[in-house]
Formats: structure tokens, C-alpha cells, sequence
């Protein structure tokens, strides 16, 4: 891309338009953050039991946090139970372990859930965790309809970047167009999707690519939801994304502003969204934890406030920062409070917040923008071509793209053509060890005890006749959700749930 630009691109005014109005280039909101009302700071936590994590969640609440955001571990995230052969060695390692109903209460133990929003990054089983956090609001006395959150819920990206899928590609899809319809009804203020770049990115995407492969996939959840007769303005307003920021902080902005203006275009002129609500890309970012560094990880401090920087100056609804020890373990008490901190200086102290989009009219970030959408669309019409996201994915022309843009990036910083300070360039012959998060290895034998006694204590009986039903729905078309709460009402278990659905749906095999 070039480096210099010496007049605006054409038909600026057209492509800007105001903050709050169609196409969003300038953001979703008339005044963004300039009213004192900031962007949702969220800090990504879970680790090791319920206990641990809700405790975590407690301190994050009390040093200012605005939102949580749960980190499962692999076990919940594959929808094993913690006793399950295939959990072994990994129950609590890289989030909480969720299996039951008592787990979800002890999680979200002393935090009143109508007060907080919550985000939860969970694919394959996202309906079971969702449904539990309903269960769990309902014995708080609150009702469904005033819970505020998000699901990740975004299986598409698993298949391509990240892995963590249970069942092939059109059950997996059902389970998804069914939560849409479900929440449309019941639970009309949470996020049922975050449509996920962040993992995009992470694998190795470029900027342009991560545009391009989110709104792909974002096309196909809506073709999803139409084709089972959902109405675009019912259920499009609720879909949310979820972003990357990595340190080129002039691209990332840019890249929100694409994105925005790209998305607007889409559900207006595409699909027919009538409902400004529907066409607004409103997105959850996190800082780009592939750029964090094991060596010198006082430099990811520095790093961090950049891409918060970026984020914010690209108009984000939501942020997690990261940690400094990240490339190292999960983040201590400290560092996580860091992370926060960095946040609020930003938000409080830079006096950034005060200017809607300080960047429209920038002959540079209006081309880049420019350049970065073309490049975008480009990628898009081939995945068009191919049938759309899902045919791309099984054709693995996505992943290709991804692996050849890693590749380049890796060589890159190999021949030195990019510089990582405190790896390729300025590095030090010796660091001083920080501390870093330790987890207790008995929480494995722990877990698997409490599942245990768990199964003992309840209504055998029950318990086998609410997943016979959750058998019976997945065998017909009416909606699962309902059956899914049933069942854990009556105490079974996630890996129980997902076990029958694994049996009636088979598994996805790469």
C-alpha cells in the first residue's frame, strides 16, 4: 500500500456520511464516546474451578471493570465433562470448567446479572452455557428478558482458524439459527452471535483478509437464519463482532471503518435490512494477543496501549486488553489489573473519546480505508464464487489463504524485514524471570469428584428422560433450545447433552 496521499479520494463526503447514520464509516452511534459514556471494558478471565474464576471476576468488578467475559477451558469448550478420558490433563488449564448447573451458580456467586453484561467465548456448546446462565438469573429473580451479553457462538471461524467444533457443519448451524430464533423471543437483549475475526487474525490473516473472511461467514449466519424463515430485522439487530487489533494502529482503524461501511452495504442492498439497527456492525475487540512476546513482556504493556489506542480511535463498542505475561501463562491478579488500568487511562486521561472520529477526512486513513475494502471485497466475491463461506471452507480455500499470509508474515520477521523489538532486533542476553499464574493440579481430581457426586445426587430417572427429549428434537426440525434447558433443570450434565447430540449428529472430522 502506498505511504503518502496528497488529496482525498473520490466521493469522500458520500463514503462518510455522519457518525450514528448509514454506511456507519464514522461509527455506529451520533456521538460515540463524546458524552462521557465509554466503550464496554471487558476483561477475558477463567481459569481452573468456578470458585477461582468468580473470585477473579469479583476483583475485576471492584477495580472497575464494566463487563465480564468468561474463558472456558478446553474440556467445556469440546463439551466433555471434566471426568471424561478426553478432559484429562486439561480441566481448568486455559478457563473455567463448566459442566453443571451448580458450576454456573458458583460462578456467577454474589454478581447481580441484571447489573453486568456478559460475554462468553463459547462455540460449539454455546447454547448449553447460555442456557445455564439463563437458569442461574432465573434463581437470582431475574427474567431472560433483562439479561444483556454476548455468545460467541461463531462455528464457522472454528472450522477454519481455531478447531474447537463438535458436530459437521449444517447441524452446527442449526444449533445457531435456533438460538437466533429462541433469544428473538425470550431473550431479546443479548448478542446471540459474535461473529469472530479475531481468531482469523490470530492464525495469520492480513488486515484485508480478516474483513473479508468475518462478513463471509457473517453472510452465511443471515442466509442460515432466512432460509428457516426468520425476518432479517428480527434477529439481524442482535448479531455482534468481534475483532483484532494488531500494532499498525493506522490499518486497524481503517480496517473498523471498512468493515462498518462494507457490513452496512451488505444488509442493506443484499439482504434487504430495513432497520438501521440491522445494518450497524457494532464489534468487540481484543488486543492482538499472537503480538505478544515471551521475551522483554514488559514491551507488551507498551504494545497493548496501542492497539486500545487503535481500537478506540476505530470506534469499538467493547475491549479486552491484554495482559503482559500472556505469551507466558494466564495473567496474574497484577497484570490483569494492568491491562484494566491501561483502559481506563485511555479512556479518562488521553482526552481521545472527546472527538467522535478524529480520523474522517484523513487523506491517508480515507485511502487506506478505501484499498483495505476493495481488497476485501476482492476476497469476497471468490468466496462467492465458491458457493459461499461454508463451500470455501471445505474447499480450504480459506485456510490457504490464511497459512500463505502466516507464512509471509513469519519470513518476514525472519530476513528482518519486519522488526519485533525484544526478539529480532534489540534483544537482551539476560531477562529477569517474572512471576507468572500457577494452577493448582489438583483441580482435575477435583472436578472429576464433584461430577461424580453430582450424578449421584440427582433424579436418575429425570435426568434420562430430559435428554430422551433432547434425543427426540434433534431427530425432527422445531427448536432445541427448550428442550436444552429442560434437560439441565432436571441435572444433566454438558458432556451428557452433547454426548446425546454427538450420537444422534456425529462429529465434524476435519
Amino acid at each position: 500500500m502506498q505511504s503518502n496521499y496528497d488529496a482525498p479520494p473520490k466521493d469522500l463526503e458520500e463514503k462518510l456520511g455522519k457518525a450514528g447514520e448509514f454506511p456507519f464509516t464514522r461509527g455506529v452511534y451520533p456521538q460515540m464516546y463524546s458524552t462521557g459514556r465509554y466503550w464496554t471494558m471487558r476483561q477475558y478471565a477463567g481459569f481452573g474451578t468456578a470458585e477461582e474464576s468468580n473470585e477473579r471476576y469479583r476483583y475485576l468488578l471492584s477495580q472497575g471493570t464494566t463487563g465480564l467475559s468468561v474463558a472456558f477451558d478446553l474440556p467445556t469448550q469440546i463439551g466433555f465433562d471434566p471426568d471424561d478420558p478426553f478432559a484429562k490433563g486439561e480441566v481448568g488449564k486455559v478457563g473455567v470448567s463448566i459442566a453443571t448447573i451448580d458450576d454456573m451458580r458458583t460462578l456467577f456467586k454474589d454478581i447481580p446479572l441484571d447489573k453486568v453484561t456478559t460475554s462468553m467465548t463459547i462455540n460449539a456448546p454455546a447454547m448449553m452455557l447460555l442456557a445455564l446462565y439463563i437458569l442461574v438469573a432465573e434463581e437470582q429473580g431475574v427474567a431472560s428478558d433483562q439479561l444483556g451479553g454476548t455468545v460467541q457462538n461463531d462455528i464457522l471461524k472454528e472450522y477454519i482458524a481455531r478447531g474447537t467444533y463438535i458436530y459437521p457443519v449444517e447441524s452446527s448451524m442449526r444449533l445457531i439459527t435456533d438460538m437466533f430464533e429462541y433469544c428473538a423471543g425470550n431473550v431479546p437483549k443479548w448478542n446471540t452471535i459474535s461473529i469472530s475475526g479475531y481468531h482469523i487474525r490470530e492464525a495469520g490473516s492480513t488486515a484485508a483478509q480478516e474483513i473479508a473472511f468475518t462478513l463471509s461467514n457473517a453472510k452465511a449466519y443471515v442466509r442460515a437464519a432466512l432460509s428457516k424463515g426468520l425476518d432479517i430485522d428480527q434477529f439481524a439487530p442482535r448479531l455482534s463482532f468481534f475483532f483484532a487489533c494488531h500494532n499498525d494502529i493506522l490499518e486497524e482503524v481503517s480496517k473498523f471503518r471498512a468493515a462498518r461501511r462494507m457490513w452496512a452495504k451488505i444488509m442493506r442492498d443484499e439482504f434487504g435490512a430495513k432497520s438501521a439497527k440491522s445494518q450497524m456492525l457494532r464489534f468487540h475487540t481484543q488486543t492482538g494477543g499472537s503480538t505478544l512476546t515471551a521475551q522483554q513482556p514488559e514491551n507488551n504493556i507498551v504494545r497493548t496501549a496501542y492497539q486500545a489506542l487503535a481500537a478506540v480511535l476505530g470506534g469499538t463498542q467493547s475491549l479486552h486488553t491484554n495482559a503482559m505475561d500472556e505469551a507466558l501463562g494466564l495473567p496474574t491478579e497484577t497484570s490483569a489489573r494492568i491491562a484494566l488500568r491501561t483502559q481506563q487511562i485511555l479512556a479518562t486521561e488521553s482526552g481521545v473519546p472527546a472527538a467522535v472520529d478524529p480520523f474522517a477526512g484523513s487523506y491517508y486513513v480515507e485511502h487506506l480505508t478505501d484499498e483495505l475494502e476493495a481488497e476485501a471485497a476482492g476476497l469476497m466475491a471468490q468466496i462467492e464464487d465458491l458457493g459461499g463461506s461454508v463451500k470455501a471452507i471445505e474447499a480450504a480455500f480459506i485456510q490457504e489463504e490464511i497459512e500463505e499470509a502466516a507464512y509471509r508474515f513469519q519470513r518476514d520477521i525472519e530476513e528482518k524485514e519486519r522488526i519485533v523489538v525484544g526478539v529480532n532486533e534489540f534483544a537482551l542476553e539476560h531477562e529477569d524471570v517474572i512471576p507468572i499464574q500457577v494452577l493448582d493440579e489438583a483441580v482435575q481430581a477435583n472436578r472429576e469428584e464433584e461430577i461424580r457426586q453430582f450424578r449421584a445426587d440427582r433424579n436418575q430417572a429425570e435426568t434420562d428422560a430430559a435428554l430422551n427429549t433432547v434425543r427426540e428434537v434433534a431427530r425432527g426440525s422445531e427448536n432445541i433450545f427448550p428442550a436444552v434447558l429442560a434437560a439441565f433443570k432436571a441435572k444433566a450434565t454438558l458432556g451428557e447433552l452433547c454426548g446425546v447430540l454427538r450420537e444422534e449428529w456425529g462429529e465434524y472430522q476435519a
